[in-house]
């Protein structure tokens, strides 16, 4: 009897032990590695704005995050140059007619830009939304917990500007103190659950592509109220998100030469990325690639020069692969087929405006078809946009890039038929 109390006692403390041990584990999944040996200089309150606080105790960090301001460097499909893309593809104009992507579409600069160019880019007027900073400042994180999300979205961008004196930083990715990778974005938070995911439950690997995604998607201003919302409830591929703006009934605008409702995808590299891409899969974050680990002396860190990875491949690609100039000429090889294929897609779509406006010009055009036409022309653009806006010229992942302006293309020139045969029926029975 004694003897069979004691197995229960011990298989008993056993189950405590172990059980305990999991929750440990569990808390500690997405808590970061050591930083430093010995404790920070200052304390950090929370939400703090202003990066140059944080830089006290993290000097490497801060210095190579102040790279970002003056890094201008070119790369062959992107990098931090300024330039204006309607310049460098007149057919932008042709595609975003009569919406201000039309007016001013200038390549991103580095993170320590970001406040200056959301200011002088000429998309911004007296009815822009507040929601527009939701990607610009490291205001954000104490603005939504001081205002709340809702009032913060719907506020006027000139007044809401007031309050912003910071460019992306520090607070925008990182707990004060802790330096843990977090989600500051509502939007991103509501998204996340919307899928059955919690955040904190993440590693810390996995959270190094994560906070990249408080900035780096697709969204839309949802209601009068201009709320931040990610379009991921069907899923985050491309056709995943046209189902979704279908289903709601969403437009950004109505194309001045076709007429057609069509939705301006922004910058989805969070969702190419993460849609199965090979490297994604292999376990590679974003932070991998974009942020290499550098030393200064004895000290390793990530840097916080945030750019491509082409433009430091031994640091960025080197790491997995032996032969970097490999990897470069591998690169560039994608993306030049991806920006081949993407111009097939774009012709194909200047071609399908042409034709739907023409049609739309016969006051006999069958009505149905047209729409039809219409309707066509606004999958087509989605698709090309979103390979287009996203910022790796498909290289991010290839095979879907492919597959989606494949598939842009077969419906633009399904557009131009429709359009065809919208006055082509008329003309037929009028014989």
């Amino acid at each position: 009897m004694k003897r069979t109390s004691i197995v229960f006692i011990f298989v008993g403390t056993t189950v405590i032990l172990a059980t305990a041990l999991i929750g440990v584990l569990l808390y500690m999944r997405n808590q970061p590695a050591p930083q430093r040996g010995i404790q920070p200089l200052v304390e950090i309150a929370q939400y703090e704005p202003d990066s140059s606080k944080w830089g006290l105790n993290f000097p490497n960090q801060y210095s190579t995050f102040l790279l970002t301001k003056d890094n201008k460097a070119k790369t062959p499909f992107g990098g931090s140059e300024p330039y204006s893309k309607l310049e460098s593809d007149p057919r932008l104009v042709t595609l975003f007619a009569g919406m201000a992507f039309s007016i001013d579409y200038n390549e991103e600069r580095g993170h320590m830009n970001s406040l200056t160019d959301v200011r002088e880019t000429k998309r911004v007027n007296e009815k822009t939304p507040g929601t527009c900073y939701s990607c610009k400042t490291a205001n954000n994180p104490s603005l939504w917990d001081q205002m709340g999300a809702e009032e913060y979205f719907k506020t006027p961008f000139v007044k809401l500007g007031e309050k912003i004196d910071q460019p992306i930083g520090c607070a925008n990715c990182h707990e004060a103190n802790t330096m843990r990778l977090i989600v500051t974005n509502p939007a991103l938070e509501e998204a996340l659950k919307e899928q059955g995911k919690d955040w904190r439950t993440f590693t810390r690997q996995e959270m190094r592509t994560v906070v990249c995604a408080n900035c780096h998607v697709e969204y839309y201003f949802k209601g009068e109220g201009k709320y931040l919302t990610f379009p991921w409830r069907l899923g985050v591929s491309a056709d995943n998100i046209a189902d979704y703006y279908n289903e709601i009934g969403f437009k950004d605008w109505d194309h001045k030469i076709s007429g057609a409702p069509l939705i301006k995808i922004q910058h989805p590299e969070y969702e190419l990325y993460t849609n199965n891409s090979t490297h994604y899969r292999a376990g590679v974050a974003c932070a991998d690639c974009h942020m290499p680990y550098v030393r200064d002396g004895a000290a390793k860190f990530s840097s916080h020069d945030v750019k491509s990875p082409l433009l430091a491949p031994e640091r960025s690609c080197g790491t997995c692969h032996t032969d970097v100039t490999y990897v470069v000429d591998r690169v560039s090889q994608i993306q030049k087929q991806v920006r081949e294929v993407m111009d097939v897609a774009i012709e194909a779509l200047i071609e399908a405006i042409g034709a739907i406006e023409k049609a739309a010009q016969d006051p006999n055009a069958n009505p149905d078809l047209l729409n039809e036409a219409r309707q066509l022309h606004r999958e087509a653009q989605l698709r090309v946009d979103f390979i287009n806006a996203e910022n790796s010229m498909g290289f991010h992942n290839p095979e879907e890039a492919l597959r989606v302006l494949a598939k842009a293309t077969d419906l633009a020139r399904q557009a131009q038929l429709k359009a065809i045969q919208a006055s082509n029926l008329v003309i037929q029975a009028s014989k």
